[in-house]
């Protein structure tokens, strides 16, 4: 159609207008067909909703509620819910503080804010930022419980359709019901039951402004405004809401004023500190115990909270200044009762009796000694303590003196070095090496000479382990945590089974082993660990007192203490008959209070080829025994087996003395006479004349010149 202009002639229609008519039809039909596709999503979607109730019943993950050997609920991880609350039980304060920080025109929008869209659009085109979420309560309600947190334009819509949907078929009552039970609030709780009771140990029914305000800030950041993990941070933003509730009108200024959030008292995190070594340790162990389920379970655990509580004590107590401490404790079939990794979680939640790896000093002597007890040593025994050189090599004790011949009960309890280096050159270093694999040591185990003083790294968990296996008489302890799982409603997942069949060693090695260590703790180094009841054990002190340990046992429970820097640097006076004893003594005396007191089984029950014959055991004279091999073939006593006839190296027609009976004539008719002899180890004979007692280390002429701490 043309139009006229004033002298009669037509002028076409204006371009730009024609372009912005088409456009407003474009864009209203455009509209028309979005509003038609956003009914019928949000039609589709509303009729995919669960119902109500099925929204109350639906968990948010799995939950796992720890619990110690008693029951007592130690900790809880994963989501925790508290009590379902309706709408009409929960306080007015709390439904009041969420909705002003939250969503303050809730009661108006049908599930998505125009309004507040609008303000954001407006704020970020004149220049005032980013664009910035703005998710009512409806919309963070529907991605709490059907969508993911990514940040994507597409999730934004996904989420507007079903806020929409979930206004269409739910009242605001409900929605608002369902937000306030299923939000997370952070440190775990879902909901602001678990959350006042996590908080505020109490139920969610009593909160008071302060509280309520204080909940509802943690919505923006949970992990930020967390009273767990910053009570400063979470005061001030409780601030915030209670001046936003007094901006919308919900509260008076006077009301505002009354809250005193810095009276507001927390309740004591469970399980945040050395709890959290034991729990940190045992349950990644799920993985391998169950299957996956997402279904809630309970963990029972073989921590006992008494003993755990001593433990920490114990290592806060007695740790030098700047250094670190960690204690494990096993009962007698592997279950670890206590382990503290350190002196405080929260400060540093390195686990450093599980994870971290340590020289043990003279503690290593207990594989060396008990490689010796099992190659034919004998506690009493004659050994020298002197100087000696294995290939160019030279150990010293600590103080640079030496006793001379002394038992081996001796130099075990006052830890001589010579002595574990001259054993050491006897039975092998691999030997002592193959005895650790077999308590229990995983690390890596040097072969040098000076491995007999403990150069080796090891975990604390694993010498505990070592020292338990002795304990047990030679039998090979486990370490244990999990006891049993069960689903919430007891159904049981997984029940721990105790292996107590493997054998390590025979009993009279670990009944040697166990007499060594009651000495060390009687009249020894580890004199500080004494409790006043049987304590058989063994200190460790490395190199500039880098590392002091102190392991042992008594009455079923085997617990060792580790104490040094995280940086190896020396610690002054640390050495493992002083602090790392004391603490292992304040912890056994609380764990072992209600036990009976159990003597230790020392008694040595040879085997045959290391008992010495007896006089009662032949009908003649022992030179016309005949002797036989372990074949049972007859061994004569010289050449071709004619009385007389010289023996090897002997002069032929010539009367020859025979043999004497005893342990080395034994060895060679065996053949163990390709074994090197024991230079340093003097045996006794059948029937000496007079044979000089080892010294006593109670003498007191004697013990001066014994009792100097270990050392290297």
């Amino acid at each position: 159609m043309a139009v006229k202009d004033k002298g009669g002639k037509s002028a076409p229609r204006s371009g730009a207008r024609l372009w912005f008519w088409r456009i407003v039809k474009i864009g209203a039909a455009t509209s028309v067909f979005a509003l038609i596709a956003l009914v019928v999503a949000v039609a589709t979607v509303m009729g995919s909703l669960p119902s109500f109730s099925d929204l109350k019943s639906s968990p948010n993950g799995q939950m796992i509620l720890v619990k110690a050997a008693d029951g007592t609920e130690i900790m809880q991880l994963g989501p925790s819910f508290g009590e379902w609350l309706d709408i009409d039980d929960i306080p007015q304060v709390m439904k009041d503080a969420m909705i002003s920080v939250e969503d303050r025109r809730f009661a108006y929008h049908p599930g998505v804010d125009a309004i507040g869209i609008g303000r954001a659009i407006f704020t970020t085109v004149s220049g005032g930022g980013r664009l910035r979420a703005t998710s009512t309560i409806t919309q963070q309600l529907a991605r709490n419980i059907f969508l993911s947190n990514s940040r994507s334009y597409t999730r934004k819509i996904r989420e507007g359709i079903l806020a929409l949907a979930l206004e269409q078929k739910f009242s605001k009552d409900q929605i608002l019901e369902l937000y306030l039970n299923k939000v997370y609030f952070g440190g775990g709780a879902y909901g602001v039951d678990s959350a006042s009771r996590k908080f505020f140990n109490h139920d969610a029914t009593t909160l008071s402004l302060a509280e309520a305000a204080i909940i509802a800030g943690l919505v923006k950041a949970p992990s930020r405004y967390s009273p767990t993990a910053d009570s400063e941070a979470a005061i001030g933003r409780a601030g915030v809401v209670l001046q936003v509730m007094q901006d919308v009108g919900t509260i008076t200024p006077a009301q505002a004023a009354e809250a005193d959030l810095e009276a507001v008292e927390f309740a004591p995190e469970k399980g945040q500190n050395s709890v959290r070594y034991f729990t940190d340790w045992a349950l990644p162990q799920l993985d391998t115990l169950i299957e996956d389920n997402d279904e809630p379970i309970v963990v029972w655990t073989t921590l006992d909270l008494n003993m755990q509580r001593a433990g920490t004590n114990a290592i806060q107590a007695y740790v030098p200044g700047g250094a670190q401490g960690a204690l494990v404790a096993l009962d007698r079939d592997g279950a670890v009762r206590a382990m503290v990794g350190g002196t405080d979680y929260v400060t540093s939640n390195y686990n450093r009796a599980t994870s971290a790896l340590r020289q043990p000093g003279s503690a290593w002597k207990l594989f060396v000694y008990m490689a010796a007890l099992e190659a034919g040593y004998k506690p009493e025994d004659i050994v020298t303590d002197a100087p000696i050189t294995i290939g160019g090599w030279t150990p010293r004790n600590s103080g640079g003196s030496y006793a001379g011949d002394i038992s081996l009960r001796t130099a075990f309890a006052y830890s001589k070095n010579t002595v574990a280096a001259r054993i050491g050159e006897d039975v092998g270093t691999s030997t002592i090496a193959n005895m650790a694999r077999r308590f229990g040591i995983t690390t890596p185990i040097t072969t040098l000479p000076s491995m007999v003083l403990g150069s080796s790294e090891v975990r604390v968990i694993d010498m505990v382990r070592a020292f338990a296996g002795v304990s047990s008489g030679g039998v090979a302890i486990a370490p244990y945590g999990i006891t049993k799982v069960t689903t919430s409603k007891g159904e049981i997942l997984y029940q721990h089974e105790a292996d107590l069949s493997q054998v390590l060693v025979p009993p009279y090695v670990t009944a040697g082993m166990t007499d060594l260590l009651q000495t060390a703790v009687n009249v020894g180094t580890g004199r500080a660990a004494q409790i006043g009841r049987p304590v058989a054990g063994k200190t460790g002190t490395t190199n500039s007192n880098k590392d002091g340990w102190f392991l042992g046992f008594s009455s079923g429970i085997t617990t060792g203490v580790w104490m040094g820097r995280d940086d190896a640097r020396p610690v002054g006076g640390l050495q493992g008959g002083t602090a790392p004893a004391r603490a292992f003594a304040a912890f056994m005396k609380v764990a072992v209070a209600k036990r009976k007191v159990e003597p230790f089984e020392t008694e040595l029950k040879l085997p045959e080829w290391q008992l010495e014959p007896d006089d009662e055991a032949y009908f003649g004279s022992p030179d016309d025994v005949i002797f036989i091999d372990e074949n049972g073939n007859p061994v004569g006593q010289g050449e071709g087996d004619i009385p007389g006839a010289a023996p090897p190296g002997g002069i032929p027609g010539e009367p020859q003395q025979p043999e004497r009976l005893d342990e080395n004539f034994i060895d060679r008719a065996l053949g163990r006479d390709t074994q090197p002899q024991r230079p340093q180890v003097r045996q006794a004979e059948p029937r000496p004349p007079v044979r000089r007692p080892p010294p006593n280390p109670q003498d007191d002429r004697v013990a001066p010149r014994l009792r100097e701490e270990e050392g290297q």
